[in-house]
């Protein structure tokens, strides 16, 4: 499994704490990076004007963690959003109201992937305008650009900040505070414009006002307005989301609903396996002798050297699937369950 409002009041779920609002930690990735961020030449009005209809607000309820997130989507299909899966990641419920008319949809995860932040939801409703794709391939850096979002989870009008392209091809690290798990972002967009939590997965669009990019992480001066994010490039993040609509299934890319195991876990000292730091009562692992204190060191025989390789198989599992935990020197059989998202 995988918890303020618009990304937790866990203050911050990741290390680098991908943006959903709260605190944010600064990103790394200073190759080629553009030192200078003159005003950037664009009608922030007109862009809110005509890409605003095209995302939608999402509301995460985290119901293990008794916490609520909020985030951005951008509207691929009429009934289908994209988003980073650090913004449904852990959620027991979902909602997505749509920024072209007002209305409030039920959202279900049509499956997700986690190392590269991307989920694809399908809305309970449809007929939304559909976003205009552009090509990230062809971004370079000083070129201007407006990153639309959900600042703050306040949801309503978008969240409209000009910027320009300061590098690309920048390295990200972050880490989930439940699971214990790390992720590695490559390939980014440096995007020198004042993103803040609660924008993680709304758009940044170039001139055209078409999307080259989806935001997905930021630095810690957004409250001191100068911030810089980091974006998805939209190739990357529309291949992904075409891979899961397809249904078909990877080592990266998960289908369906999350097989759950109920635990919060770090990694265990030495790489010895991913100790378990929380137990959740209604959890499959909680019916099956599992305790905080335990450490996990293999799940069907399949070595267990960290939290991330745990959080990493059970993505290949499904709802339903019996496995077998390792416990050191015991063993125990867990029937998983239907859990949160990523």
């Amino acid at each position: 499994m995988s918890g303020t409002h618009g990304r937790r009041p866990r203050t911050s779920l990741r290390l680098l704490s991908l943006l959903a609002a709260t605190g944010l930690a600064l990103a790394t990735a200073p190759a080629h990076a553009s030192p200078l961020r003159p005003p950037a030449p664009r009608d922030a009005a007109a862009a809110a004007a005509q890409v605003g209809p095209q995302i939608v607000d999402i509301d995460a309820k985290l119901g293990y963690q008794s916490a609520i997130g909020a985030g951005t989507g951008i509207v691929i299909d009429p009934s289908v959003v994209l988003t980073n899966n650090h913004v449904i990641a852990g959620a027991t419920d979902l909602t997505a109201r749509s920024i072209a008319n007002g209305q409030t949809f039920p959202a279900t995860v049509i499956g997700f992937d986690r190392q590269h932040d991307i989920a694809v939801l399908q809305l309970a409703g449809g007929g939304l305008p559909v976003a205009n794709i552009g090509n990230s391939d062809t971004v370079a850096v000083g070129q201007p650009v407006v990153s639309l979002g959900n600042a703050g989870g306040v949801g309503g009008a978008p969240s409209v900040e000009e910027g320009r392209i300061g590098a690309l091809n920048q390295t990200v690290s972050a880490n989930d505070s439940l699971t214990g798990s790390t992720e590695t972002l490559n390939g980014l967009i440096q995007v020198d414009a004042n993103i803040r939590p609660g924008d993680s997965g709304g758009p940044t669009v170039n001139a055209a006002n078409q999307v080259i990019g989806m935001n997905t992480a930021a630095s810690q001066n957004f409250h001191l307005g100068r911030g810089q994010g980091f974006a998805i490039p939209i190739n990357e993040a529309m291949a992904i989301a075409g891979q899961i609509r397809s249904g078909a299934s990877s080592p990266t890319v998960h289908i369906g609903p999350t097989a759950f195991l109920g635990v919060g876990v770090n990694d265990a000292n030495g790489g010895a396996g991913a100790i378990v730091r929380q137990v959740i009562p209604t959890g499959p692992a909680a019916g099956s002798g599992i305790n905080p204190g335990d450490v996990i060191t293999s799940i069907n025989g399949q070595p267990v050297n960290s939290a991330t390789a745990l959080t990493n198989i059970l993505d290949q599992h499904h709802p339903g699937d019996s496995v077998g935990v390792g416990l050191g020197g015991r063993e125990t059989n867990v029937t998983l369950a239907d859990g949160p998202p990523g």
